[in-house]
């Protein structure tokens, strides 16, 4: 497995799978400086359980066929939003169908969390 490869899987689709310890479940997300990020939490997708897992399984399907492409192990960090705003911004860019645009990130520094995903052993 490699980093370009999971790049490659994850830039090309918006959206990716989760094996969190409720079930497995769809996300949507970007790439951004090297990882996967998303939200989750308040009025955006629920992934129970992801804020307190150290370290969590991935899946990326390809965006062609739907096949798997690759699965890989990713740790799990909340990001101070913040701290880092260069992820708030590409995450509010990539948000499609917002029923409050101008209001966004603000809704998510009040009731969301960032969570970055940071493949392991992946070169």
């Amino acid at each position: 497995m490699t980093l370009r490869l999971i790049e490659e899987g994850a830039k090309k689709s918006s959206v990716l799978w989760l094996a969190l310890p409720a079930g497995t479940r769809l996300a949507w997300h970007v790439w951004h400086d090297g990882a996967i990020h998303l939200v989750t939490g308040g009025d955006e997708q629920e992934l129970p359980g992801l804020a307190n897992t150290p370290e969590i399984e991935v899946i990326l399907r390809s965006k062609d066929n739907g096949s798997q492409l690759v699965r890989f192990p990713a740790t799990v960090a909340v990001l101070d939003q913040a701290e880092h705003p260069e992820v708030v911004a590409a995450l509010a860019k990539e948000r499609l169908n917002a029923i409050d645009s101008a209001a966004l990130t603000a809704r998510w520094a009040a009731g969301s969390l960032v969570v970055r995903l940071t493949p392991v052993n992946a070169g």
